[in-house]
């Protein structure tokens, strides 16, 4: 289940206008956000620098004083995202150059869909992977449920990729974006958790004591057997319910102290 979800962010950088205007419509029906168009390295830098990117799309033959190779070099030594190369340029030398930059992928022009689509999303699985390997957390889905187990050949579909200060949990065939701080809670149903922020809403097939484990993220404390809340969110409370946002989630009496323990009663 979701609900307005937060999509990955997309950085592209074209300089044939009519096909970066295609392109990023065509993203956009995908469920993808485009943070931002440029024709030249400079520009791109600066777009990347204002704006939140999860991934670059990068032309290699564009225009300025950067091909998009040093446009990527450049980017990539401010922070590190996945890069995918979709260029016409496919002659040794070029190929040699991008490869000093790991792109994740290098798609020929004209592009196929799907394997732009799948490319995104094998750009993003590997560069979790790559950077915080520790930190994939999957659950075969006829595990008991707190039983968590690591899966090094790559996520499941009911994968959350952690990276940083957000996560990507596996929906159908996208990674969506959560950012840790916007989770207002989690609630256990059954064999899956639901993750509820303020605009999405997403139900995954792991325990809530295995994500919360995983995770290790303090301000999200278990208030029930079945309810975690993020304590920056809190609004207000009593001995038997916590107001979060428009919501409001049970304290049960096993974890009424723990929770109170959490506030400095003067």
């Amino acid at each position: 289940m979701m609900m307005n979800p937060a999509p990955i962010r997309i950085l592209l950088v074209e300089d044939e206008a009519i096909l970066a205007m295609e392109l990023s419509e065509t993203l956009e029906m995908e469920g993808y956000t485009i943070a931002g168009t440029a024709n030249n390295g400079q520009q791109a830098l600066t777009i990347f620098q204002r704006e939140s990117v999860d991934l670059l799309i990068c032309d290699i033959n564009i225009k300025g004083d950067w091909d998009g190779i040093e446009t990527v070099r450049r980017i990539i030594a401010i922070r590190a995202i996945p890069v995918i190369y979709l260029t016409a340029l496919s002659d040794q030398d070029t190929i040699e150059r991008a490869k000093r930059t790991y792109p994740a992928a290098y798609i020929p022009k004209p592009y196929n869909l799907n394997s732009l689509r799948l490319s995104i999303e094998m750009a993003i699985n590997n560069f979790a992977l790559r950077n915080s390997p520790a930190q994939l957390m999957t659950i075969p889905a006829d595990a008991p449920p707190d039983r968590v187990t690591e899966n090094r050949e790559g996520p499941t579909r009911d994968s959350i990729l952690l990276v940083d200060d957000y996560i990507f949990v596996k929906n159908n065939y996208r990674f969506v974006k959560i950012i840790l701080r916007d989770i207002l809670y989690m609630e256990a149903d059954n064999n899956y958790t639901v993750i509820q922020t303020n605009h999405q809403k997403l139900a995954i097939r792991q325990s809530l004591s295995a994500i919360l484990d995983r995770l290790n993220m303090p301000r999200l404390i278990r208030t029930h057997r079945s309810f975690a809340v993020n304590l920056d969110r809190v609004e207000s409370f009593n001995d038997y319910e916590i107001k979060v946002g428009d919501h409001e989630i049970p304290l049960g009496r096993n974890y009424k102290d723990e929770f109170l323990r959490q506030f400095d009663f003067r």
